[in-house]
């Protein structure tokens, strides 16, 4: 199972990083980097299973793509978000975090402002 190998990645990362975090510091960061990038290498697949499943469902549906293509910016702008203000924190600079978290959610709802224009419009038809 891939979740016994990313537990397994992540243990080794953190008790190698609190083991050199004394001696090298900065070396502490990268080994933590770098097992976070061997976990997400990990979960490719899965997420080519779920954006393959998304297309599955809009096709059946009828949709339109761009409301998908849409949907997956969103959310692949909030993982990355996330995982970089991680990063950050786990470098000691929260504050650096904090303002990647604020952009985030900024550039989300960027993405996501047609999304809720269409909807208002399609609200504004149904009301008299």
């Amino acid at each position: 199972m891939d979740i016994i190998k990313i537990v397994g990645i992540g243990l080794v990362t953190v008790v190698a990083s609190m083991l050199v975090k004394p001696i090298k510091p900065e070396v502490s960061i990268i080994i933590g980097l770098c097992g976070g990038i061997l976990i997400l290498l990990q979960t490719v697949n899965y997420i080519v299973d779920v954006v393959d499943a998304f297309y599955s469902i809009v096709e059946k549906t009828g949709l339109d793509t761009g409301l998908l293509k849409t949907l997956i910016k969103i959310i692949g702008v909030g993982y990355l978000t996330e995982f970089s203000a991680n990063v950050c924190q786990d470098a000691g600079s929260s504050s650096i975090a904090d303002k990647i978290l604020f952009a985030g959610k900024i550039i989300i709802l960027v993405i996501a402002l047609p999304i809720v224009t269409s909807i208002i419009e399609i609200i504004m038809e149904i009301l008299p």
